[in-house]
């Protein structure tokens, strides 16, 4: 008969406050991703009614970095963390800790390379209509629908990757 290894779940007040501090940035970074999404998909919808820019959507656009999206680097620095805080119960060997590590991969690359790029060109963009109600341009209707698309991926992948960190299949 052969029995299946289980792992024994590491404790500690250490392991308790990185593994604290590792789902706050999961929190905290999915919360500003369907946030962006949200908004990009509002503006997406004042821009066809051609509507004064609201306030939210004047605020969010201001420009500036979205630190509190950038949280989502607390994801694997805080994972590798409680790697060597687990003493051995978890570690790279195992599939779901690369695959995490692979869906946070893609997820970096599609904030990256598309969801805060569309989102800094939008800043730029936005500034002659918050300022005047100028009418833009389709590259701006172009960046908005890539910054929900964008989010909306970032947001499943992020939510897929949580499934399986829960599961740790």
């Amino acid at each position: 008969m052969k029995i299946s290894a289980v792992h024994s779940q590491p404790t500690g007040p250490a392991f308790d406050v990185v593994l604290l501090l590792h789902v706050g940035c999961v929190v905290v970074g999915l919360a500003t991703v369907v946030t962006s999404g949200a908004v990009a998909a509002r503006l997406r919808r004042v821009l066809e009614e051609m509507a004064p820019l609201p306030e939210v959507v004047r605020r969010y656009f201001e420009p500036g970095v979205n630190w509190a999206g950038r949280t989502i680097y607390g994801i694997p620095i805080f994972g590798v963390v409680l790697l060597a805080l687990s003493g051995g119960s978890y570690g790279f060997k195992d599939a779901w800790v690369t695959s995490g590590l692979g869906i946070f991969a893609v997820v970096v690359l599609l904030a990256e390379g598309v969801l805060w790029p569309s989102e800094r060109r939008l800043q730029a963009s936005l500034v002659p209509y918050r300022e005047g109600g100028k009418a833009v341009g389709e590259d701006v209707r172009n960046d908005a629908r890539a910054m929900a698309l964008s989010a909306t991926g970032c947001v499943l992948l992020l939510l897929l990757g949580s499934a399986l960190m829960l599961a740790q299949p």
